[in-house]
């Protein structure tokens, strides 16, 4: 285990900067428990989710207004989800961008809609900039002051591992029936 520990401290800040370019929360919640553990620096994973994060979104933006068709091709399949990110951001506006970094399973997809109107790109990365420092600043410092009972939750999963299948599929259940809801509106 204090091998695996030791792997993470090394390689834990570059694992979560890729992690972060797609939305990442979870290793950010990761690396705020391990950072209550000691095992890493709070403040500096908290900075490095916050860059991937933030420039995750804007490559989205610049990817789908730049090579359209190439992103459209792959959406066929989530034309549901696009619409409901398109009502969401006629509903909410600008908040949408601050919104969309809590909502699993459209966080990756409202930065590609967004793009795909005539919003501003600039107006987008100024937003996306204080979107993901907020989203960062949530999630580190939640993990870190609940870095004990995540800290044993984990280690109750560990000794019981049929647990995390059930787990997993329930919340992924949870998350589908959710998006079907919402995208049938």
């Amino acid at each position: 285990m204090e091998e695996t520990f030791s792997s993470l401290a090394t390689y834990g800040y570059i694992a979560l900067f890729l992690y972060s370019l797609g939305g990442g929360f979870v290793g950010l919640i990761a690396a705020g428990v391990l950072s209550y553990m000691g095992k890493m620096d709070l403040a500096t994973s908290m900075a490095v989710a916050f860059m991937g994060n933030m420039l995750g979104d804007v490559l989205l933006f610049w990817l789908t207004r730049n090579q359209k068709h190439m992103m459209m091709e792959g959406l066929r399949k989530h034309r549901r989800k696009l619409a409901l990110s398109h009502m969401m951001m006629k509903k909410h506006g600008d908040w949408v961008i601050f919104i969309q970094k809590y909502i699993y399973g459209l966080k990756t997809i409202i930065p590609i809609a967004i793009a795909l109107t005539k919003y501003d790109f600039k107006k987008f990365a100024f937003l996306n900039f204080f979107a993901a420092a907020i989203w960062a600043l949530v999630f580190g410092l939640a993990s870190y002051f609940f870095g004990a009972p995540l800290k044993a939750f984990a280690l109750y999963i560990s000794e019981n591992k049929w647990l995390a299948p059930v787990i997993v599929f329930t919340i992924g259940g949870l998350i589908w029936i959710y998006l079907t809801k919402a995208t049938k509106k």
